[in-house]
């Protein structure tokens, strides 16, 4: 199974399948927070690369545990200060249908 069919529901990425997802329900509060999780994974992802090849966690065995949780308290912390969450924010509210 791939992954992405097991966190997606496939059929509402098919083309026109987003008139699916209703909208009604979506606060500007639930909106706000959807859009910091994204800034907070994506800047996980990008310290996850940048540290790869560190050794800021030291050698070792729990070396890659250290560094994830390095990462991950990072992105969570930075979550909505990076300017992003912002952008995205905006976009989705503006262009909300």
């Amino acid at each position: 199974m791939n992954i992405s069919n097991q966190f997606v529901d496939m059929a509402t990425l098919k083309p026109n399948k987003f008139q699916n997802i209703n909208q009604d329900n979506i606060t500007e509060q639930n909106l706000k927070k959807v859009c910091n999780d994204f800034e907070s994974f994506f800047m996980s992802q990008l310290l996850d690369i940048s540290l790869k090849s560190t050794k800021v966690a030291g050698e070792g065995v729990g070396a890659d545990v250290i560094k994830g949780l390095y990462t991950e308290n990072i992105s969570r912390q930075s979550s909505g200060s990076l300017g992003i969450s912002d952008m995205l924010y905006k976009f989705l509210s503006e262009n909300k249908k």
